[in-house]
């Protein structure tokens, strides 16, 4: 009598250990302290004089897009490796002309000769357009104030915009002065300004005013501050002031941000005479983030990069900013439908990579290779197309809902052929997905199924992704190709005999012999498979369907058999101008691959 087994040992339990956790951990979490020396990082919590009594913004949600400003020709250029020339300025100012900015830094120009001289072509050769206003940066030098004036001389409308560090920091290390010295700088350098503008005859010039190291600035000091300048510029809601609130080096969460912006938000007086504007910087990754609380917490204006380059780790990025508004249904006033050609420029432009993953715009951001992401991607486009089909509206006019696709790819210039792409890791809903919208093929369940694993094994093999090119090969290879040792029909034809098919055929097995074989049966694959059991197969169709393919290759008709063939469960695809041929073809695609299983 056979002996049972014994039960396999069961696994220990994890036990709770007696004592505390010393660091204050829960006892399920084994970490233990790193030798990274964290004693040197201090966490400062609140930068406002006392928490605030409420904050507005957690409950406010973004509905409209804020004022942008690019800085990619200035606070981007200055963070290249190589900055750019002309040429490159030239072709990053029209791309921002094109999608929409209104405000554009256009450089930097007391601080080199390419800058200086890039503002001057703008405005000589009347290249800025009516409703754009150029904006140039200066230090709070005066000698710097009056080359940047030289260079806007001429210009119909610009903004200057004064900026010095204002912080504890570099007011004690960096430039050895009081908050005292760092206000008379300010209102002296305020002055300056304005007295050069007074002379610039006919041009409607605008101030900025940026507290660099703002995030880290005591904030009453920066209100005094721009309270200040703002006087000397006579700021008025007819003639308001830009007030530039940088994360020059972002130090600190983004909820931290948006109380100093709220704080600033509510005690500036006059506060209809600010534009009141961030600059968050990535330094802690989360410039995004930082700038929408910002925006929230009464912000009116960002400042940012496209695709986000800039010093360190970065400006915030405009683009995901942006198409973050869109994804919400919020209209950014930025056009990026042609994101893959913004992306170029911007390449071409920085000399800098957009990486593969960055949102919206990198290579894979839309692309799937889980299977199971990919059966949820097709599901959900089929969705929305059913959706706008029972409506009897466009799918483009129909609520976006798809998984894992925060927006339509093809809102942004992207085809569906990126979206879902294959390998080891993909699954039969992605591989139909591709050979549906690239070529047509509406696969059938079971044949998807077994495709799969054909495909799966190539992947394997190849270690590689597989394009649409790739899988169509492998159907064509598996389904479509004569066979060497299966059956070659020579030919067919059908006759009609009440509700049923005759098909008298000519095949060629083998081994040389040519045979003469007729079935019946409810349509051509029907009576096909009949005529071929003749032979002595043990075959029978269990279904078969057909559409039509319209492609360069003109009208034709695609069919997919299921058969058993010996007890075993196999597909086949037919494909033909002909749909007689083509039904035919699929049973003679089924049973050869059995035949011929190589």
């Amino acid at each position: 009598m056979p002996q049972i087994p014994p039960s396999p040992p069961t696994a220990p339990r994890l036990r709770r250990p007696s004592g505390p956790s010393r660091t204050g951990q829960p006892w399920w979490n084994t970490q233990r302290a790193s030798a990274m020396p964290v004693h040197r990082y201090v966490r400062t919590g609140s930068r406002l004089p006392e928490p605030p009594a409420e904050r507005v913004w957690p409950g406010r949600q973004l509905d409209r897009a804020p004022l942008w400003a690019s800085v990619d020709l200035r606070d981007g250029n200055q963070a290249l490796a190589n900055p750019m020339d002309i040429e490159r300025k030239s072709r990053m100012f029209d791309l921002l002309v094109g999608m929409g900015f209104k405000e554009i830094e256009v450089g930097y120009p007391s601080a080199s000769d390419a800058d200086f001289a890039f503002v001057r072509r703008l405005i000589t050769r009347d290249l800025v357009p009516d409703d754009v206003t150029i904006s140039v940066f200066t230090p709070a030098r005066p000698e710097l104030i009056d080359r940047t004036f030289q260079a806007v001389a001429g210009a119909d409308r610009a903004v200057v915009h004064l900026c010095h560090a204002t912080a504890c920091l570099w007011r004690e290390v960096v430039f050895a002065m009081t908050p005292a010295e760092v206000r008379r700088m300010a209102v002296s350098s305020a002055r300056h300004v304005a007295r050069r503008a007074d002379t610039a005859k006919g041009a409607r010039l605008r101030f900025e005013y940026s507290p660099e190291t703002f995030n880290v600035t005591e904030p009453e000091f920066v209100l005094e501050l721009s309270q200040a300048v703002a006087s000397v510029w006579d700021a008025s809601p007819d003639r308001p002031v830009t007030l530039n609130l940088p994360t020059t080096v972002e130090t600190d969460t983004p909820d931290v941000f948006a109380d100093q912006v709220e704080w600033m938000h509510r005690n500036l007086d006059n506060r209809e005479s600010f534009i009141l504007s961030v600059h968050p910087h990535n330094d802690r990754g989360t410039a995004v983030a930082s700038g929408e609380l910002a925006l929230m917490a009464g912000a009116d204006r960002v400042e940012g990069t496209l695709f986000g380059n800039g010093e360190r780790t970065g400006n915030v990025c405009l683009a995901t900013m942006a198409l973050n508004l869109f994804s919400q249904g919020v209209d950014p006033q930025l056009d990026f439908s042609d994101i893959d050609g913004i992306r170029a420029t911007v390449e071409h432009c920085n000399q800098i990579p957009v990486h593969t993953r960055h949102p919206y715009a990198g290579d894979l951001v839309y692309t799937a290779f889980s299977g199971t992401h990919q059966d949820a991607i097709a599901k959900g486009l089929a969705a929305v197309e059913a959706r706008a089909a029972a409506a009897g509206v466009p799918a483009r006019d129909t609520r976006w809902e798809v998984p894992y696709l925060p927006i339509d790819p093809k809102d942004v210039g992207r085809s569906y052929e990126s979206v879902v792409r294959v390998n080891s890791q993909s699954g039969k809903g992605g591989i139909a997905h591709i050979l549906k919208n690239v070529y047509g093929l509406d696969i059938p369940r079971g044949l998807r199924v077994e495709l799969a694993r054909t495909v799966q094994k190539v992947a394997d093999a190849e270690g590689i992704e597989l394009t649409s090119r790739d899988l169509w090969a492998v159907l064509r290879r598996e389904y479509l190709e004569q066979r060497p040792l299966g059956l070659l029909l020579k030919e067919f034809r059908t006759v009609a005999r009440g509700g049923t098919t005759l098909v008298q055929a000519s095949v060629v097995e083998a081994d040389g012999r040519e045979t003469s074989v007729e079935g019946t049966g409810a349509d051509a694959a029907d009576a096909f498979a009949t005529a071929v059991a003749r032979l002595g197969l043990d075959v029978a169709l269990v279904t078969v369907t057909h559409h039509p393919l319209a492609d360069n290759h003109g009208e034709r008709t695609v069919a997919y058999a299921e058969m058993n063939v010996g007890g075993v469960t196999v597909h086949g695809v037919g494909l033909d101008p002909a749909p007689e041929t083509a039904l035919v073809n699929s049973v003679l695609s089924a049973v050869n691959r059995v035949l011929d299983p190589s």
